[in-house]
C-alpha cells in the first residue's frame, strides 16, 4: 500500500527511563502520497507542504515525481489494482471516467469556493451535480500574430482579427501577397487538434455535450468545422503533420502569420526578434463574446486510500488562492489564473500580454467530460483531419462524428 502507518510501540523492560516508560505507544504518522506529474517538484509546492505538515502533526506529504507521459497511467494503474495512492494530478476530462469505475471520491465544494473562480471553471470538474477534483492548472488560448508579416501583405500591423471571416481574409491576404502561411492550423493525430478545434467551437457558442445528450451536430459546430475548410489553403501546408508545438516553433521561426497558443508562447518570444501582438481568439458569427477553451488539471482524490478526507484537506490547501497564486505568477509558469484577485491586476498591468487569455473565460467552456474520453478525442481528431485533407465535408464529417461520440458518452 501507499500509505504507509509507522508504529512505535515502547515495551516499559527496554526503556529503562522512568518518563519514557510512561508512554505506551507513539502516536502513528500517516502519509498523503501524491503522485505528481513533471520532472521535479515546484519549490513553491514544496513551500506549501512543508507549511501544512507544520499545521497537520502526525501528517506528511509524500510527492512521487513522475514523468508527465506516464504519470496519470499510472495513477490509473494503481487504482485499479487495488493500492491507490491518495492524491494523483491528472487531466481534468479524465474524472468522469475515474468516477464511474469507481476509482475517486468527490471532492465538495461551498458556494463560497466555487465562486472564488472565473466563471466555468468549476465546470472542467463537475458532472451529476459532484465536483471530483480540485482544479490546479489552468490554461487558455488567445491569438499571436505576426506584425512585420502583416505589414508585408499590406494589412495594417496594429489591427488583428476579431471574427473569423477577417481571420481568414487576413490568412489568404498573407498567403496570396507573400507566399507565407497566414495561418497555422495543428490536425496530427495528437491530443491538442481536438483541443485546438474546441476553441473553435465555444468561440462560437457551441458544446458538445449538454448533461448526457450529444449536441455537437448544431449550427455553431458546423460553422467551426467550416471555418476550418475555408482557412485550410491559406494554412501551413500538411496541417496533418503538426501539431500544436510544432506550429509555435514555426510561428518563432517567422514562417507563419498567425496561430493560436497559450500564454507559454508569448515568454518565448519575448527572446526573440519578432515583432508579435497578442489579442482575444477571433470570433463566429454565433458568438455572445471572447471564449477559449478551458482547459484544467486536478488533483483527484482516489478511492481507498483510507485518508480521503484529509487528502481533501491538503488537495483544497495547496489550491487555495494564496499558495495557488503564487504558484500561477511565478515567471514563466506559462499558467492562467484560476481565480480573479488584486496580484491578478497589478500582474496584468505589468504585462498586458496577459488580458486575452483573462478576458476569454467568460464565454469559455470546459474540455467535454466523457466515459471513454480517448474514444472521443480520436473522433473528433478524424472529424478534423477529414476536412483539412478534403476527403469530407464539413456537414458529413460532422454528422459521422457526431453518431461515433454517441457511444463514448
Amino acid at each position: 500500500m501507499t500509505i504507509q502507518f509507522k508504529t512505535g510501540l515502547m515495551a516499559l523492560a527496554l526503556l529503562g527511563s522512568t518518563a519514557l516508560g510512561a508512554m505506551t505507544a507513539q502516536a502513528a504518522d500517516q502519509e498523503i502520497s501524491w503522485i505528481y506529474c513533471g520532472d521535479k517538484i515546484d519549490p513553491i509546492h514544496e513551500k506549501y507542504i512543508k507549511e501544512w505538515e507544520g499545521k497537520n502533526p502526525g501528517w506528511s506529504v509524500k510527492p512521487e515525481v513522475v514523468g508527465w507521459e506516464q504519470c496519470q497511467d499510472k495513477a490509473t494503474t494503481l487504482a485499479a489494482a487495488g493500492t491507490p495512492v491518495a492524491m494523483a494530478y491528472v487531466g481534468s476530462r479524465t474524472l468522469k471516467e475515474f468516477a464511474q469505475n469507481d476509482l475517486i471520491v468527490p471532492v465538495p465544494m461551498t458556494d463560497e469556493e466555487k465562486k472564488s473562480y472565473y466563471p466555468n471553471i468549476v465546470d472542467t470538474v463537475t458532472f451529476d451535480g459532484n465536483q471530483w477534483g480540485v482544479p490546479v492548472a489552468f490554461s487558455t488560448k488567445a491569438l499571436y500574430w505576426n506584425k512585420d508579416i502583416f505589414k508585408q501583405a499590406g494589412l495594417d500591423p496594429e489591427k488583428p482579427p476579431t471574427t473569423w471571416a477577417e481571420e481568414i481574409a487576413d490568412a489568404k491576404q498573407i498567403k496570396e501577397k507573400t507566399g507565407i502561411a497566414g495561418y497555422g492550423l495543428p490536425a496530427k493525430t495528437f491530443d491538442n487538434t481536438m483541443h485546438q478545434f474546441m476553441h473553435w467551437v465555444y468561440t462560437n457558442n457551441g458544446k458538445v455535450i449538454d448533461g448526457d445528450k450529444i449536441v455537437i451536430d448544431s449550427p455553431e459546430v458546423l460553422a467551426a468545422l467550416q471555418a476550418y475548410k475555408d482557412i485550410t489553403p491559406y494554412s501551413v501546408e500538411g496541417a496533418t503533420a503538426y501539431e500544436q508545438n510544432e506550429i509555435r516553433a514555426i510561428f518563432l521561426d517567422g514562417k507563419v502569420g498567425m496561430i493560436q497558443a497559450g500564454s507559454g508562447a508569448a515568454a518565448r518570444l519575448k527572446d526573440t526578434k519578432i515583432n508579435w501582438g497578442v489579442a482575444a481568439l477571433p470570433l463566429g458569427p454565433s458568438a455572445k463574446g471572447e471564449g477559449t477553451l478551458l482547459i484544467t488539471d486536478s488533483l483527484a482524490v482516489f478511492k481507498g486510500s483510507g485518508v480521503e478526507d484529509k487528502a481533501i484537506e491538503f488537495a483544497k490547501y495547496i489550491t487555495s488562492p494564496g499558495p495557488q497564486g503564487e504558484y500561477e505568477l511565478q515567471g514563466g509558469a506559462g499558467l492562467t489564473p484560476l481565480r480573479p484577485s488584486a496580484k491578478v491586476d497589478e500582474f496584468v498591468k505589468a504585462d498586458p500580454s496577459w488580458k486575452p487569455f483573462i478576458d476569454g473565460i467568460q464565454f469559455g467552456g470546459p474540455e467535454p467530460l466523457f466515459t471513454d474520453y480517448k474514444g472521443f478525442q480520436n473522433s473528433i481528431i478524424e472529424m478534423v483531419q477529414s476536412v483539412v485533407t478534403g476527403k469530407a465535408e464539413p456537414a458529413d464529417a460532422l454528422k459521422k462524428a457526431a453518431g461515433e461520440i454517441e457511444a463514448f458518452k
